[in-house]
This record gives C-alpha cells, structure tokens and sequence, in this order.
C-alpha cells in the first residue's frame, strides 16, 4: 500500500530542505531529444524537482533556476498544450503541460522566484496573484533572513569580535547565516561542492573581511573575491565607487540587491526529524546486589590474663653448608612477654631473696 500523499511530501522536505512552492504533473524533455518524459514536479525554493511519480522519496532530476537565462512559451495562450523553453546556463529544457491554465500557473511561478518579481502579464485568478505575492515573499526572506539594520545607529563590532563567530542573533550587527570563518581557498571549495545551499560566502580576512562568490557562466563557474575593510567605525566596500555600509549585513544586502537576487547566501540547512520513536524497555528484573555495611570494629585494651595465648609463627628453616642441603631449626629465644607478673609471685621471690641474703650474712660471721 503506498504511503499517503502527507506522509511523501514530508519525507521530501527532510531530503530537500527547501520550502514548497508548487507541484504538479508536468513533461520535460531536453533539447535534441525526442520524446517527452512524465515527471511530477515540486517548485521548492528556485530549484525544481523532477519525480518519477507522486509516490517517490528521492527525486531523479532537478533545475536550479538561479543559472536561468530566459524563458520562452512556444505556442500562444489557447486551448492546446503549452510548451515553455528554459535556457539554463549550460543547456536548454523543455517542460510541457497539458493544460494551458496550470502552464500559466507554473510560468508565474517560475519567473517569480527566478528573477524575484511578479510578472507584470498573467492570467491568474486573484487567489492566485495573492499566492504569488506570498511566495515572493518568503523567497526573499528565505534569501535574506533579517530585517534592514537602523541606519541612523551606526553600529559596529570590531574585526577581532568577528573571527570565528557565527552565532546568528536579532541584532542588525550580527553575523549573516553565510559568514564562515574558513579561507578562500575552503570558500572557493564549499561553493563548488554544494551549489544548491548558495552562492556568497562572507568570511574573515587578514584584518579585514571578504565576499567570495560563485558565478556560473556559459564558460563554466567563476569565482569572484572582494574585499571589505574596517574604517572608522563603518564598513567599506573596495568597489568602483566603494560602497560604505554599517554592517556585515548590509554587505550581504548589498550584494544581494546589486545581483538582482539571482544570487544568494550560502546556507547549509539543518535536516530535523520527522517521527517519534519509543525508547526500548531495560531490563529491571535483575536488581543490583546491594552492598553490606560493616560496623566498624572497636579495640579496647584489655587484661592479659584474659587475653588467649598466642602461638609464635613457626621460624623459618636455615640451611647449612655442612649438611648436604638439609634444613635444621634454629633457636631463637623468645621474646618476653608482656603481661606484669602477679603480685603474689613478687612477694614469694622477695622473701626468698630476703632469706638468701640472711643466710650468706650468719656465713660470713661464722668465718
């Protein structure tokens, strides 16, 4: 069972990251090929994306229509097909659409969001015009996320603040979404690698700053790099006149406007996930061994009368020379004991003491 239309549209958003625009049936085929090919198309952001059809995730083809050129109708406004030409930089394309009312609604959108203005001739219903108005809208806040900076403020961070920071805040002096702290060699690299997350790079320089930009020509792409210098507090752009702006920001916008909004600031989107997953049950059927607590031990001193006799640990055997490896014991004298001897044994050993000491005296006076 194929997955509802709600369901594929989302899941296209997380591999495209550009919002959408429009969608419909359409044909495309390239110039010198024969036969046109179904496809169904998504408008997201200037880029198309080709389908196979409305059920697939990942789509086959896609049209950056910021390298568009010019667009042609080959047949007038009436009841047939029409057939629009696309010159892109590098090639040409046709699209086809059966019905002559959606191929004027696909021209409209198309050259909206291609040269970021409503086409003065269309024959659009009011509702439509409205929602053209609002996709101009969001493509150029899309393009240039921030509102213009107060002028009459002049504020300025120095070029040390700047290195190396790219958080983005509602301050007008705050970094644009394309500063990167990266050469112009890694500039030069980024922009080649991903055309589709845009054109300009604002990144730091040796005491200064400098727009790198990627520019596709019927020769192939060229890479551009300006520079952009702190005086006094303002920002100068070293153009023919140079150009004075009060922020990063307003060199952005400068560019911007000065390019006709065909090109448009490097942005790397962020991918955000699309379901919630249940966690997995932990196991809690094995609970912890908890630990024993021990009551510390008390030492009292106590009477050596009512101590145990003790044993002394066996001597460790001693060798000899002279008796062929065999081990003999060693006496050792033991070691006094501690304990204080009773008070009667004291007094018994005194007495004969005293009786010796009488004894030896009568011998002596008897000699």
């Amino acid at each position: 069972m194929a997955a509802p239309r709600r369901v594929i549209t989302k899941r296209r958003a997380t591999i495209t990251a550009l919002p959408l625009y429009h969608s419909g049936a359409l044909l495309k085929k390239y110039t010198g090929e024969k036969d046109f090919k179904k496809y169904y198309g998504e408008l997201r952001g200037s880029t198309i994306f080709l389908y196979m059809d409305e059920t697939q995730d990942t789509y086959t083809e896609k049209l950056d229509l910021h390298m568009l050129k010019s667009m042609e109708m080959d047949s007038p406004y009436v009841k047939t097909p029409t057939i629009f030409t696309l010159s892109l930089i590098n090639e040409e394309v046709q699209l086809k659409m059966e019905c002559p009312d959606k191929g004027e609604e696909w021209r409209g959108f198309i050259m909206t969001v291609a040269n970021k203005e409503i086409p003065s001739k269309m024959q659009l219903l009011p509702g439509q015009i409205e929602r053209l108005k609002q996709v101009l809208y969001d493509e150029k806040e899309r393009l240039f996320p921030q509102t213009p900076p107060d002028l009459s403020k002049k504020s300025f961070i120095p070029c040390s603040s700047f290195l190396g920071n790219t958080q983005e805040t509602d301050s007008p002096a705050a970094n644009p979404p394309c500063f990167f702290d990266v050469s112009r060699q890694e500039a030069e690299r980024m922009l080649t690698e991903n055309p589709e997350y845009g054109n300009i790079i604002i990144r730091p320089s040796t005491s200064s700053y400098a727009v790198t930009l990627r520019q596709d020509n019927l020769s192939g792409p060229v890479f551009k790099n300006y520079r952009v210098l702190p005086i006094d507090r303002v920002l100068v752009i070293e153009l023919d006149p140079p150009v004075t702006v009060h922020s990063l920001r307003d060199v952005l916008d400068h560019f911007l406007k000065e390019t006709k909004y065909r090109l448009r600031p490097y942005v790397i989107p962020q991918v955000y996930d699309n379901k919630i997953e249940v966690p997995p049950m932990l196991d809690r059927s094995t609970k912890p061994v908890p630990h024993a607590r021990v009551a510390p031990m008390i030492h009292t001193q106590t009477a050596c009368a009512d101590m145990p006799p003790t044993t002394p640990p066996p001597d460790p055997p001693c060798q000899t020379s002279d008796n062929n490896g065999e081990y003999i014991k060693v006496d050792v004298p033991s070691k006094p004991s501690v304990c204080t001897r009773p008070a009667k044994v004291d007094e018994e050993l005194r007495t004969i003491l005293k009786a010796r000491r009488e004894n030896l005296y009568k011998a002596g006076s008897h000699d």
